[in-house]
């Protein structure tokens, strides 16, 4: 029980964090929807550090993997909505937009994993 409590607490704050992002960035009017963009590359970033440091020491405390990778990570980004973004995108024939907002998506949070990790490792 627990360890779901520990789940549950992560993810919630994590999809607020992810919520107030999307509030004060995302603008579909104008362009990429950048809060759902943030939020997955700092997820990226943040699980790539948290993986790392599991690296770097030998282990980390499942507790906490529950609480930050599983839950918080889990939590703030968000493929879901990503994945219904592009749809508006296509529907709206805004291939435009949708198209680096995919690169960058995947691109920057690719990087932002390995980028974690790195990080982890110079400390």
């Amino acid at each position: 029980m627990k360890h779901v409590l520990l789940v549950f607490l992560g993810g919630g704050l994590g999809s607020v964090a992810r919520y107030w992002l999307s509030l004060k960035l995302n603008n579909f009017e104008n362009a990429i929807p950048f809060g759902t963009l943030l939020a997955n590359v700092i997820g990226s970033l943040f699980i790539g550090m948290i993986l790392g440091y599991s690296e770097k020491i030998g282990m980390l405390n499942q507790n906490h993997s529950l609480l930050l990778a599983t839950g918080f990570c889990g939590g703030f980004t968000t493929f879901s909505t990503f994945a219904y973004e592009n749809h508006l995108f296509i529907k709206g024939n805004d291939y435009f937009t949708m198209i680096p907002y995919l690169a960058a998506t995947f691109v920057f949070g690719i990087a932002a994993v390995f980028l974690g990790i790195y990080l982890v490792k110079l400390i």
